[in-house]
């Protein structure tokens, strides 16, 4: 590497809002997110799926389709 045109490299901590902080490398000491693999719909598994099932049904009915 040449000297001089590098950031400085540092172990940031990660704050999350819902609490939870982590420790990786950036080249900022602290690092404020909003969400983090704790809190996050898809990593927690509360998200909410898209369900069709009633409009299936409902096309199914009308054009008669089993």
């Amino acid at each position: 590497m040449k000297e001089g045109i590098h950031p400085e490299y540092y172990q940031a901590t990660v704050t999350c809002n819902c609490g939870n902080t982590f420790v990786t490398g950036s080249t900022k000491k602290e690092i404020h997110v909003e969400v983090c693999s704790k809190c996050h719909s898809f990593y927690t598994g509360q998200q909410k799926t898209a369900r069709a099932d009633g409009r299936i049904d409902k096309f199914n009915k009308k054009y008669g389709v089993k």
